[in-house]
């Protein structure tokens, strides 16, 4: 054995036995939502072992959500003061004129870094991550994850991982991105990192393709203790998710459920969140005389009770990085009518649990909810979903990710 060989063989063994320092960076933490259930899930997780942090933009801080109040994980505060001063009209020049005129680079891209992460916010951060003495930082989302991008070169990290929860269409494709214009900008600055982690196997291709960078695909996990069993004879299509703008397509929804209830009159539609778009969903139903069909039911902590209480889960999505309600509902025995996004299929094509649909086409969406309905496979399907829930289980996933912070600390030693 050469001695390189031997130092990363060691170094690998070494790291294998012992103790990671590992922080989380990430912004809402105590919120519903996805994102918030599966760092809660990896973070506890990870601390069963390693010494874990998240450092939160939050203020709302409330340790009672998700057990972390009874879990090893611990937590730091940084708070971006957003003073107006010419700082701030510097980088907001600096911004323009790159989104604007400028040709976007390498050159221009290290311009732009100054002003997407203002510099005396970095330096704060900068100040916040080394005095931690960590092993491994993990940017959770997009954004976070540039702002690490930024200060890499200032960090004393062995490891400093991207955490992606939006799917390579939502961060640069879709109607309204979350990152407009920026896709140079972001391949440019995410190649410092040693890390990067995605939610599929077809954005792990996407961004090698497109950005010409390198990704692992680590899926999420359960976040949920199943409680109870769905049956068919409840008669009850389920979804679920927040009431953002066009994101979950629950105007989709209801529309083509609107237009199977045509043809049926023994099957509702429950949907449970909360948001925005509340009132067009209650339009919506009243517009096509759904009151007595379609309920609205606000989101809660018990959302086992719903997954039970359902005969077949319904995804109607635009867009998604990896749906959790998938999961969960698979974990309950839901079978599952499905828009054809890339990750969805991932999941579910050739696991005989449900269907799919044509994403964004409500007529085929309703043809789908007709085959559900119909079906004389009902409970092979509920067995199979079931049966693809495993392979979700937390401590599945965990061995992913400590095989990730490894293998990139590993490859900083080189």
């Amino acid at each position: 054995m050469n001695l390189s060989l031997f130092i990363l063989t060691f170094a690998l063994e070494t790291m294998n036995s012992s103790l990671m320092k590992i922080l989380f960076y990430a912004d809402t933490v105590f919120g519903f939502g996805g994102v918030q259930r599966v760092l809660a899930v990896i973070a506890k997780a990870l601390s069963d072992e390693h010494d874990v942090t998240i450092l939160s933009t939050d203020t709302d801080v409330n340790l009672s959500m998700y057990g972390y109040g009874q879990s090893n994980v611990k937590f730091e505060y940084i708070t971006y003061q957003g003073k107006i001063n010419f700082e701030f009209y510097l980088c907001k020049t600096i911004s323009f004129i790159y989104k604007k005129v400028l040709p976007h680079n390498s050159a221009t891209s290290r311009l732009y870094s100054y002003s997407f992460f203002r510099p005396s916010y970095k330096k704060l951060l900068i100040a916040k991550i080394n005095g931690g003495e960590y092993d491994a930082v993990i940017g959770v989302h997009a954004f976070l994850s540039l702002h690490l991008a930024s200060i890499r070169k200032r960090l004393n990290v062995k490891n400093v991982t991207a955490w992606m929860h939006n799917s390579y269409d939502a961060l640069f494709e879709k109607n309204n991105p979350y990152l407009p214009g920026l896709k140079s900008f972001f391949a440019n600055e995410m190649r410092g990192l040693e890390g990067i982690v995605v939610l599929s196997k077809s954005d792990e291709r996407l961004f090698r393709e497109n950005l010409g960078l390198e990704s692992v695909t680590i899926y999420n996990p359960l976040t949920l203790t199943p409680r109870g069993r769905a049956s068919v004879e409840y008669k009850k299509f389920l979804a679920i998710g927040r009431f953002s703008p066009k994101h979950k397509g629950f105007d989709l929804l209801i529309k083509a459920f609107a237009k199977f209830s045509q043809t049926n009159n023994d099957w509702m539609l429950e949907i449970v969140g909360e948001g925005d778009e509340e009132n067009i969903y209650r339009q919506l139903i009243a517009e096509h005389h759904l009151e007595q069909r379609v309920k609205i039911c606000p989101f809660t902590n018990d959302i086992q009770r719903h997954y039970a209480g359902a005969s077949v889960y319904v995804l109607s999505s635009r867009w998604e990085g990896q749906p959790l309600v998938l999961v969960e509902a698979m974990a309950h025995g839901l079978p599952i009518a499905s828009s054809d996004l890339p990750v969805a299929k991932e999941l579910l094509e050739g696991r005989h649990c449900g269907t799919f649909f044509k994403c964004g086409d409500i007529d085929d969406m309703s043809l789908a909810l007709q085959r559900m309905s119909s079906t004389t496979e009902w409970a092979d399907m509920s067995e199979k979903a079931l049966k693809t829930s495993s392979l979700f289980k937390v401590e599945n996933i965990m061995q992913q990710w400590v095989k990730v912070l490894q293998r990139c600390s590993v490859a900083a030693l080189q």
